[in-house]
This record gives C-alpha cells, structure tokens and sequence, in this order.
C-alpha cells in the first residue's frame, strides 16, 4: 500500500510516479526534538574552551556588543575558567559514558518519551534530542529527523519557564538550520510550560516525596532558580515573572503559607546586578535568623547538571552550614521520574495536536 507521498511503507521507497534515478523517500513521520542546554565533551582545558566559548559567545546570554566582550572573552576569561569549570564537571562527571550527567539523563528522559509515543503511534513517531551547545548538535538533529522522514517536527526545549537566553536561543538554533535546508519541514515549538498543571502536580510530587523521608519537616522550602541580569527583565523579558508564578503555584499545590517558601536565585556572571536575592547568601541570611532546617529545589531545571549537582550540593551547602544551618536536603529535579515523563508527553500531545 502507498502513502500519501507514493512510497511503500515501512521503509525508504521509490516514487510511484518518478524516475528509476530518483532518489529513495522516507514514508512521511512525525519527530519529536526535546532540547536541552548542553554540556562539554570533556572535562579538559580545550573542551571546557570550547563550550565556554560558545556558550559565552551566544549574544542571547551575553548581549555586550563583540568588539567589547569578545577580547574580554577570549584573552581573559577563557584562560582560566576552563580550569575551574573543568574542575566542577569533574566532582559530577559520568565517569562509565564518559559524560556531563545532563546528557544522560536528557537521553533517558527522551528514551522513556519514545517507549511511550511509540507504543500509540508505532513507526510513524520519531523521537530524539539535542542541544543547544556542544553535542548532539541542533543542527545534526533535524537533518537526522528529515532524513527518517520526519516532514513535521515539534521541538520542546526542556526550559519551563521562558527566558530569551535558553529558550529563545534553542529556537534560534532551530531557525537557523532550518534556514540552510532545501526542504523544510513544517516547524512547531513548544511553548514554556511553567504554570502547565502537570509541571506543577510533578514539582509537588517530589516535594511531598522528601519531606516524607525526613524524621524532621524543613523550616522552609528554598526554590532556586537560575539567575539574570535585572536589566533583562526591565526589556521585557518573563522569566522573573515565571519564576515566581511557578513557585506560588507550587506553594498553593502544597499548602504551605507564603512565610513557608521563599524564591532566590544562582549561577550569577560577570559584574552586572543580577535577579535577586541571591540564593548563596540567602541560605546564610536564613540561617543566621533561625531557619536551621531548608529544603531546596531547583524548579527550572528539568534534569540535574552542574548548577544543582555541584553549585547548589556544593557552595550554597556550605554557605548554609557554614552561617549555622543544622539539615541541608536538596530535593532532586524531575528527571527521569514517571511524573515528568507523564507531563512532557502531555505537552507533546497537545503542541503536536492534528499530526498524528
């Protein structure tokens, strides 16, 4: 039986009405891009440079014109930090594959999504990931898709809520490979989803699970999120705004009084005044006026990385204990955890709604 392009199903096939020489065309399938930030290849100098370099190069996260940044970046910045950050990866590195534990969990989130999509749709569903720096690369990605046959592709960058320098970025990335192609196919992307019923219930879920292997209840519940610039959020950017409406829906699923919980933010860079209050001294500041016992979370990261693994498990630990903190519980990300994998083929479902 031929499909709507002429070809036989399953595999690659001829043209019903074309040339002996024409070349072989896949049946036509839907994909399926979850994205993600991305991580080094190595944990060495030059591989910590060259992520650093383009990550850093990105004028979504570093919007300083290039004559400036770039020899700041380049002849200054790029000679040191690859030691220290090559440092950090390594207390979290994936030592048996080898590499950044993002990119092992963002792949057995995407196999967990592909077990459940193909057992609806059977091989006419497509699913795989990439990042926005280093490898697997966005451009690679969608090319790999087309070539199977995708000629719809919904791309999900895994970044609840929106910022123009992670989820802006990923779709540009997207844009430009699609840009150099002959043949596009048709484009979706998924919107943020940090107030999505399914985000808020899986957030709470891990919450209620920890707290239920403590002997003693947190003082506070801490959400962390990754920090900004505060000038971003004057040019319109949502994402403070996000934040802080994905933490009170938060609070509100778990019924705790807004004295409960308390919003910070981590991962600051470079001179600017970024979103406060900083989570490093406001464990402290908590600790020193009597918050003994904290709980924290990392709501806009969809996987465990270096910013929760080694920066919140490692100084904002110590920043709390040092100014006199008794019990320090770091509530992991969703991860692979059936909730999460539940929410994100939600999305898929609705954002892909008419292609299957």
């Amino acid at each position: 039986m031929l499909d709507h392009t002429g070809t036989d199903r399953p595999g690659m096939g001829r043209l019903a009405h074309a040339p002996a020489d024409h070349p072989a065309v896949a049946p036509a399938k839907v994909g399926v891009l979850l994205v993600n930030l991305g991580t080094p290849g190595g944990t060495d100098y030059w591989s910590m440079r060259r992520y650093l370099s383009e990550f850093l190069s990105d004028k979504r996260v570093i919007d300083y014109p290039a004559w400036k940044w770039q020899p700041i970046l380049q002849l200054i910045i790029l000679t040191k930090r690859p030691f220290s950050s090559g440092a950090n990866y390594r207390s979290v590195w994936n030592e048996a594959l080898d590499e950044g534990p993002l990119l092992t969990m963002t792949r057995q989130q995407t196999d967990k999504l592909r077990q459940r999509l193909e057992a609806k749709y059977g091989a006419r569903a497509v699913i795989d990931f990439c990042m926005r720096y280093g490898n697997p690369s966005t451009d690679a990605a969608i090319r790999r898709l087309q070539a199977q046959g995708c000629e719809r592709i919904l791309f999900l960058p895994l970044y609840p809520q929106y910022s123009g320098a992670a989820t802006a970025t990923a779709n540009d990335h997207a844009f430009r490979t699609l840009m150099k192609m002959k043949w596009q196919p048709a484009f979706r992307t998924a919107p943020a989803y940090y107030d999505h019923p399914a985000y808020i219930a899986a957030l709470a879920q891990s919450v209620e699970r920890a707290y239920a292997g403590l002997e003693r209840r947190p003082d506070l519940l801490v959400t962390s999120y990754h920090g900004m610039p505060q000038r971003y959020l004057a040019e319109g950017d949502p994402y403070h705004c996000h934040c802080q409406k994905t933490s009170r829906l938060l609070r509100e699923k778990l019924g705790l009084a807004p004295d409960e919980m308390v919003v910070t933010f981590q991962s600051l860079f470079g001179p600017e005044e970024w979103l406060q209050p900083y989570t490093v001294g406001e464990v402290a500041r908590l600790a020193r006026g009597g918050k003994k016992r904290i709980a924290i979370m990392a709501p806009a990261f969809s996987s465990d990385c270096l910013e929760t693994l080694e920066e919140i498990n490692g100084e904002i630990r110590e920043s709390f204990m040092s100014a006199g903190g008794e019990e320090f519980t770091y509530i992991p990300c969703l991860n692979d955890d059936a909730a999460h994998i539940d929410m994100i083929e939600a999305i898929v479902e609705c954002e892909a709604a008419g292609w299957w």
